[in-house]
């Protein structure tokens, strides 16, 4: 599907962009375009992968005229830019919504005018029952390209989304924090030991998205099934495999935070599609008639239960250390541990 095809991907400087360009570089596509706003980022990567194959975009998703100069003769899209931190949402909510909300609406603004002919864009667990603004900007991103994809025939632009939880050990995340603190002797800082999340790897994200890719109609909403586990848990598989005796220390939950995560709501679980591994959440296409929304109920929403980090698979503390030594990251900061 993608002999041939020029990918573009925004925001493709970081962790998720990397693991595709990997994946890609290798295969019959004919380009892959790097669209960020990190000059810096895009240099090292320049000099890292030193591939023509690959071109690169200094721009902006909330400027749509920049994205319209990356558009000519691109086929796809996997949409990734966004503000992603928790914390700094929090204080910046207008800045999540330009760039989660208004910068996806200019991407597939700009797909649609340019002739894309797909479009994936990526959302989070904390886009469905959201309690920060991040979530919050997320969920409306949703909304944004679900409600895009009405307006476009499939034939032309196909738009739909994914979206999945915690990917291990990736820039803000808890892992990386948790080793941080091993290393320099310090308490590890655990906000609540039952605390439960979705993990998963990068390359199960890119899985994710290229399943969307090809199985995906417009509108839909593709979720991969997860397992979860303990944060404390986690915190107590990374001292066994750097062999420390560090104390777990319990600051409590912090402001934006949820005890668990949801992946599918109770009303998207009720109508979801269960693919094996996936769930498809299509669109909801009724129209403006509000008579449908007073009118028409569904029982089944009422008996199905939200899909969510407590009542998924939960890891062991075992199984979470073999999840943690298939990352290299991992293998990597435990032979320098091993080695000082």
């Amino acid at each position: 599907m993608f002999n041939n095809k020029t990918l573009l991907i925004t925001g493709g400087t970081g962790s998720f962009g990397n693991v595709v360009l990997e994946k890609f570089l290798h295969t019959d596509i004919k380009e892959i375009r790097i669209f960020s706003r990190d000059e810096k980022k895009q240099d090292d990567m320049r000099r890292y992968y030193q591939n023509d194959k690959i071109k690169y975009y200094i721009g902006d998703v909330r400027d749509v005229s920049s994205l319209r100069n990356a558009m000519h003769n691109v086929d796809y899209i996997f949409h990734a830019a966004a503000l992603k931190q928790v914390p700094s949402c929090e204080f910046f909510p207008i800045e999540a919504v330009k760039t989660n909300v208004i910068g996806t609406d200019n991407v597939l603004t700009a797909a649609i005018d340019g002739g894309v002919r797909k479009v994936i864009c990526l959302s989070t667990d904390k886009a469905a029952y959201p309690v920060n603004a991040m979530g919050i900007s997320k969920a409306l991103m949703e909304k944004t390209f679900i409600a895009k994809s009405r307006t476009i025939s499939p034939d032309r632009t196909l738009i739909c989304g994914t979206r999945y939880g915690n990917v291990m050990a990736s820039r803000g995340s808890v892992i990386p924090l948790f080793i941080e603190q091993i290393k320099a002797g310090q308490p590890i800082t655990v906000t609540d030991p039952k605390m439960t999340r979705f993990i998963m790897s990068l390359e199960d994200a890119v899985d994710l998205v290229l399943y969307a890719f090809e199985n995906a109609e417009t509108g839909d909403i593709m979720v991969q099934k997860s397992p979860s586990c303990y944060i404390g848990d986690l915190a107590q598989a990374l001292k066994d495999l750097f062999k420390v005796d560090n104390e777990i220390k319990v600051i409590g939950t912090r402001h934006g935070e949820k005890m668990y995560e949801v992946l599918l709501t109770k009303e998207e679980a009720a109508k979801a599609i269960d693919k094996v591994n996936f769930y498809r959440v299509p669109a909801d296409n009724r129209d403006l008639n509000y008579e449908k929304y007073l009118e028409q109920g569904s029982p089944k929403i009422t008996l199905t239960d939200e899909y969510n980090s407590n009542n998924t698979k939960i890891l062991s503390v075992d199984e979470i250390k073999e999840r943690l030594l298939s990352l290299e990251e991992i293998r990597e900061e435990l032979r320098n541990w091993e080695a000082r």
